[in-house]
């Protein structure tokens, strides 16, 4: 053994050893405290799950079908397998028999239709209407008219006209 390694734990050792074993040469001895810690961790939450089976069973002590059953939960819920392959071509066909969108032919690149892109407008602005000269003045006398036999204030509201809604692209302008 090296000098470093008469002073290292057992389980550095071994990590150290398993490096070895599949190949790995170089490394930065950050690498086996991350092993450790990994190994540690993976342990702590194995145990635990499996003292919560035992007190879950009844039993004052935890056995190696705790553990078992432990380690077989957290290899369920942590490493997923895919779907077999004839589910995945079954969803593949189902998928396909959809066609695509046709595109917008032009010069250039082709587009899917303008409502399946982004660059259509998404934005719109409130432009109140101006008014004509009539009409400011006739609602100038209807004011007057209101305002000597004390009317609501809706009723003057409703004279308003509504706001013009105006939008824009974002997109740069293309030639149609």
């Amino acid at each position: 053994m090296a000098d470093g390694e008469e002073d290292l734990p057992r389980d550095a050792k071994i990590v150290k050893t398993l490096l070895k074993s599949m190949g790995v040469e170089n490394y930065e001895p950050r690498v086996v405290h991350q092993f450790l810690e990994l190994w540690y961790r993976y342990v702590v939450d194995v145990l635990t799950d499996a003292q919560v089976y035992s007190e879950h069973a009844g039993k004052s002590t935890i056995d190696s079908d705790d553990v078992k059953l432990a380690i077989q939960s957290k290899v369920n819920f942590s490493f997923s397998q895919p779907p077999p392959r004839e589910i995945l071509l079954e969803l593949a066909r189902a998928r396909n028999k959809i066609p695509l969108p046709k595109s917008i032919s032009g010069p250039g690149m082709a587009l899917p239709p303008e409502a399946d892109t982004l660059i259509s407008p998404n934005y719109q602005l409130a432009i109140p209407r101006k008014r004509t000269s009539e009409a400011v003045e006739e609602t100038e006398e209807e004011e007057e008219e209101a305002s000597d036999s004390k009317a609501n204030t809706s009723q003057e509201q409703s004279t308003d006209l509504p706001p013009q809604r105006v939008s824009f692209p974002l997109g740069p302008k293309r030639a149609r």
